[in-house]
């Protein structure tokens, strides 16, 4: 049975469809891997077997009436992130200890109206701060690959790290994840998974646990593009308690995948070739290059020439809206409460156990930019650097690029607990060097598997898009993955 774990969703959907397979017995093969190997991961927070057993059933029926859903039947891992009626959603901090809404939020309740089953909530950085998926209450989380001939635990990136690892891992079909500044697109590229942050405004943000509400973006972690594309299909949606959700219809992304690239035109932005880049990642990225130009493609250099300002006005603007949206955490009507002599003192004992450190920090660095005397200098800085950001991204598409190639991260996954990244927060947030401007500009953004390092380990390439253009990303996502092959890590748990 164990075999069933490695279906894509879409050949998962064909054998449904034809009830070669039913949704129970894929639900039970994935639930079966869960037991076995999420203590070798640490992937999963808690696991649904009663629900998603339920919702199989519901699925089958459904499907033995030919009324299946686009996700009929196909078991998913969720982001602790998203609220789940009923089921732990702690965004993997100890703040909201215990916390189980009485409401879905609007991508989940999109996946289960689509006939999607839900495995349970899988582990991620806390509040989404984070890019290797350590700041978890809950503990770190392991990536399923391994250097050659190493058996030390690497991370998967974050904060979408459970959901990486555990569709890597085979313990789910595919994943919810989110996007800050590459929090579905890094951990993509170090599990060898495809990962795809959408437009701002494509997915609702409503029922999602807010780090920084103008970054925030809802995608999925999968095993292929196509994969990705019917995912996305499904996540996708105007949503009337999210003022940001943008009202345009959704595409068929599927039907992109296959279409021709010829007379395409590809960025290559230079500002991204920045120093003490590993020569294999300008290898990767001179191939992504070839593929595309194989296909039909035309290469074009560009310049982007305020990226180099993306990653300090990131830390600046993100960190500022987390200290807004986390003031909400209070010990007052839901989570953890720490008693204090007064209301005050509550507030603090409250906020000071039940935050974690790196979560401290950036609501302290948060609360400083926008405290008075600063909000001009720090702040309004950032959000000018921020609109020149996005005019570059503008002048480049007005241009005729129809969509820009870079790498997807400065190198592939590093050691858990790895003492230069713990010693200097700055060489983490570096991690986010090449992903920060997609967000920064509410671009859409995908990474896709392009090849290995020397040490055996996945490296992926990101494809940057014009607004609501995901399909070309899709298009030509899936010229770099037929070029570059399927990945798989070697099993070891």
């Amino acid at each position: 049975m164990t075999e069933l774990t490695k279906l894509t969703i879409a050949e998962a959907r064909d054998m449904l469809t034809a009830r070669e397979l039913t949704s129970a017995e894929l639900t039970d093969a994935y639930l079966a891997a869960i037991d076995s190997a999420n203590a070798s991961f640490n992937a999963y927070v808690t696991v649904t077997h009663d629900k998603a057993r339920d919702m199989a059933k519901a699925s089958d029926a459904r499907l033995a009436k030919g009324e299946g859903g686009a996700l009929e039947g196909i078991p998913l891992g969720i982001k602790d992130l998203f609220a789940t009626e009923g089921v732990h959603t702690q965004a993997c901090s100890h703040v909201l200890d215990g916390f189980k809404p009485r409401y879905e939020s609007t991508v989940t309740a999109n996946l289960w109206a689509d006939g999607a089953v839900m495995l349970g909530k899988l582990n991620m950085d806390e509040f989404a701060m984070g890019s290797s998926n350590e700041t978890s209450y809950y503990g770190a989380v392991i990536n399923p690959w391994r250097a050659k001939g190493s058996n030390a635990d690497l991370v998967p990136g974050g904060s979408s790290g459970g959901s990486a690892a555990a569709v890597s891992a085979w313990l789910c079909a595919a994943a919810t994840a989110t996007d800050t500044g590459g929090s579905i697109r890094q951990p993509a590229a170090f599990t060898g998974t495809v990962g795809i942050k959408p437009t701002y405004g494509r997915c609702s943000r409503w029922g999602i646990a807010a780090f920084a509400s103008s970054l925030d973006q809802a995608g999925p972690i999968t095993r292929d593009v196509r994969d990705a594309a019917i995912m996305l299909k499904s996540m996708a949606s105007v949503d009337d308690k999210d003022t940001t959700s943008v009202d345009r219809a959704v595409p068929d992304y599927e039907a992109a995948i296959g279409q021709s690239i010829k007379g395409m035109r590809v960025g290559i932005p230079k500002e991204y070739r920045v120093d003490g880049m590993p020569p294999e990642i300008e290898a990767l990225w001179q191939k992504g290059i070839a593929w595309l130009k194989d296909a039909g493609a035309e290469i074009v250099d560009i310049s982007l020439p305020h990226t180099k300002y993306a990653l300090p006005a990131y830390y600046i603007v993100a960190p500022a809206e987390a200290s807004s949206n986390l003031a909400r955490y209070d010990g007052v009507r839901y989570g953890l409460r720490v008693p204090g002599k007064d209301i005050t003192d509550q507030y603090e004992k409250t906020r000071a156990a039940g935050f974690g450190r790196e979560v401290q920090r950036r609501i302290m660095i948060g609360t400083y930019v926008l405290s008075a005397g600063y909000y001009d200098a720090y702040y309004l800085q950032a959000q000018k650097v921020r609109t020149l950001i996005k005019k570059d991204f503008e002048d480049v598409f007005a241009a005729g690029v129809d969509v820009i190639l870079t790498p997807a991260t400065p190198s592939a996954a590093f050691g858990v607990a790895d003492q230069d990244m713990a010693a200097d927060p700055v060489k983490m947030y570096l991690n986010d060097i090449f992903t920060v401007t997609v967000n920064m500009a509410g671009l859409p953004g995908i990474a896709v598997p392009a090849g290995l390092d020397g040490n055996g380990l996945p490296l992926g390439l990101q494809l940057i898009g014009r607004p609501f253009d995901e399909e070309t990303l899709f298009r030509s996502g899936a010229v770099i993955e037929k070029a570059a092959g399927r990945f798989e890590p070697q099993k070891w748990w």
